[in-house]
């Protein structure tokens, strides 16, 4: 079968690419060796920001393209995108008060005309921010976005299929060649493709992809580690804190499921993507970090669970990791059919990178393209306000109980209307395969969401595996196994 486009990769970028060739009409097929967000695009900090401390750098381009991204997204997304507030203490302050103030500033400047709150001071009356700090009452306030980040993955792949692009998991590229005008295409799975053009969105296996191309780079990547840890809340609300550290870095403490608190992220070079594994002195410099600012104490004993990726961040000569650029570079090879590499890119501009890159392929292939996404709903994401939508979902189905609806709505928004068609009480949900996970939701996972395992459905589908027992995993590794036979 002959497609315009494949793409290799089902991360963030890959399948915001995917979108936005499908919308514009191209024949797409996606193709990813493991599980969509799989790798790096469910690590993230899972933010969606403008990047403060990438002003400190001079980025300013980078951040301002971010701060109207967030600005699309939170109203494209709201069911997985909701805003944040950060509080950023100026104890243990390792920058001028007055240079935290004017960056902040700017900050507000770059994002423009937004319907999130500027930044500020903090007030004497701020002490729900304050009371969980050490020492004195000075800092600051400003706002950002939370995402479900693997999420945001599966539903630019959603959209992609909804609009004709093939997307195909669990598969593997095996070769590829260049045959006069078309890419020849082995994959692990026996098939055949031929495709007008190819995009190598593998993330921190580019250049590996690059070497299985027998195709040579201009543009380097660094591999960079990024771990976070979950430790037992340290505070209360729903603000999240961005805390300076002696060696200048930043560390963030975010709510995080079921009143626990997200800490991260590190910095640490690595040689290969495999190497995403959090060590000792990551989890120690974690607990350092926010044991400076907190009054609660938290200590390796106290992590409950962690998660760590490998950045692919394009190489632009920076000395330390910290320093590296987190903008992308686009590199196309147009000796033969054309080929698209991604260096770098970040969780929230990548439906940016998503519009350059289409852009960028359409001459060489003899197409035409325009921007398709930047005002588009993701499936799901045409609710309104949330909090409207929410007790609508709860007035409609009752059964499903507070906790549940809340995680329902918030996972697929509109779609619910779909994945609960007909069923009018709990019973018809099936059985409950533990944290209220039940066989209609799991169903829905692999149908139409391309989880093939137990882990795709529980860790990144949802993030109700963190909540379950050994016991109740494997109940339901066991029913997975019986539902869908290999």
């Amino acid at each position: 079968m002959t497609y315009d486009l494949l793409i290799i990769g089902g991360g963030i970028n890959g399948a915001a690419i995917a979108r936005e060739a499908a919308l514009n009409g191209l024949k797409v097929v996606l193709v990813e060796k493991g599980d969509l967000a799989g790798a790096t695009s469910s690590a993230s900090t899972k933010l969606i920001h403008g990047g403060l401390r990438y002003l400190e750098y001079y980025e300013f381009k980078l951040v301002a393209e971010a701060l109207r991204e967030r600005e699309r997204l939170i109203k494209a997304a709201p069911h997985i995108i909701y805003p944040l507030q950060f509080v950023l203490p100026h104890e243990n302050a390792v920058r001028p008060w007055l240079l935290v103030r004017l960056g902040l500033l700017l900050y507000d400047f770059l994002g423009g005309r937004m319907s999130l709150p500027r930044s500020r001071g903090l007030r004497a009356s701020d002490t729900g921010f304050t009371n969980p700090l050490k020492g004195g009452r000075k800092g600051f306030v400003y706002s950002d976005a939370w995402v479900d980040d693997a999420r945001l993955t599966v539903l630019n792949a959603v959209d992609a299929a909804a609009n004709g692009a093939e997307i195909i998991v669990q598969t593997a590229l095996v070769s590829a060649r260049r045959e006069r005008d078309l890419w020849r295409a082995t994959l692990s799975d026996g098939r055949e493709i031929a495709a007008r053009g190819m995009v190598n969105a593998a993330g921190p296996w580019v250049h590996q992809m690059l070497g299985k191309l027998g195709v040579n780079a201009a543009s380097g990547v660094r591999l960079i580690k990024g771990s976070h840890i979950v430790v037992p809340s340290l505070f209360d609300g729903d603000q999240a804190y961005i805390l300076q550290q002696p060696d200048r870095r930043i560390v963030f403490a975010i709510p995080y499921e079921n009143g626990s608190t997200e800490i991260g992220t590190t910095d640490v070079p690595v040689d290969a993507p495999e190497d995403a594994v959090i060590d000792a002195d990551e989890i120690a410099y974690l607990c350092e970090a926010v044991n400076r600012h907190f009054v609660k104490q938290v200590g390796p004993a106290d992590v409950t669970s962690s998660w760590s990726g490998v950045r692919p961040l394009y190489d632009d000569g920076a000395s330390e990791a910290k320093a590296v650029t987190r903008d992308y570079v686009l590199e196309l090879d147009t000796n033969g059919p054309a080929l698209l590499s991604i260096f770098g890119g970040k969780i929230t501009t990548a439906r940016h990178l998503a519009q350059e890159a289409v852009a960028k392929l359409a001459p060489p292939m003899g197409c035409r393209v325009r921007p398709v996404t930047r005002n588009r709903p993701f499936p799901g994401g045409d609710i309104g306000n949330f909090g409207a939508f929410l007790a609508k979902v709860r007035a409609t189905w009752p059964f499903l109980g507070n906790d549940r609806s809340h995680r329902m709505a918030r996972a697929y928004g509109s779609m619910l209307h779909q994945l609960l068609d007909g069923i009018s009480d709990a019973a018809a949900m099936g059985r409950n395969l533990g944290g209220g996970l039940t066989e209609v939701e799991a169903r829905w996972m692999h149908n139409r969401e391309w989880a093939r395992t137990p882990d795709d459905a529980l860790l990144r589908r949802s993030k109700i595996g963190l909540h379950l027992t050994a016991a109740e995993r494997a109940a339901f590794n066991a029913w997975w196994a019986v539902a869908f036979p290999k």
